[in-house]
């Protein structure tokens, strides 16, 4: 009994996500990603934002999973005219590794968990990206980011596909390829 609750329990994720893939036809939808699992949190002491040595990174996991992501996008015919990420070395392999587009760092993007003090300022400039982008966009950041974008909690590599009412975003859906 307990494998087979375990085994439905894997199940019930990726058949309750099943429909989502379709969100991203949506007119207007954006997908939304955390980065792929980096184990941790935050970043430690002595934090670069250009050195990759002093981050949180992707582990084996991590980049698996991305690659994955990648995979399942492209078996569904999904591409993005523009992947736009954190600077930090985790979101940038993450979107590097999911071949789903021309990549370009944002630094709208970028992690507040250390700084609370730029939630405003970095939601507003998620919403300014997406406004002023046209085609289908994928934007590859934060946990922190995303709940103050949309008001969700999301998993390492959980894509929330969402669309822009006015100030407030619209989850249209999620997918999730676990680790």
């Amino acid at each position: 009994m307990g494998r087979l609750f375990t085994l439905l329990l894997l199940l019930l994720p990726a058949a309750a996500l099943a429909n989502d893939w379709q969100a991203l036809r949506q007119p207007g939808a954006v997908a939304v990603m955390r980065h792929a699992l980096a184990p941790g949190s935050g970043d430690p002491p002595g934090f670069t934002l250009g050195d990759c040595s002093t981050q949180r990174t992707l582990d084996a996991a991590g980049r698996a999973q991305a690659r994955a992501i990648g995979a399942a996008l492209r078996a569904r015919g999904i591409s993005f005219d523009h992947v736009f990420t954190s600077q930090w070395c985790r979101c940038r392999e993450t979107a590097r590794l999911l071949d789903a587009g021309p990549v370009t760092a944002a630094p709208a993007l970028n992690s507040f968990f250390q700084e609370k003090g730029q939630r405003p300022t970095r939601t507003r400039g998620a919403r300014t990206l997406m406004d002023r982008t046209e085609g289908r966009r994928l934007l590859v950041t934060h946990q922190v980011n995303i709940s103050a974008l949309t008001g969700r909690f999301t998993r390492s590599g959980e894509i929330l596909v969402i669309r822009m009412k006015g100030a407030a975003a619209e989850v249209l859906g999620s997918i999730l390829i676990a680790p």
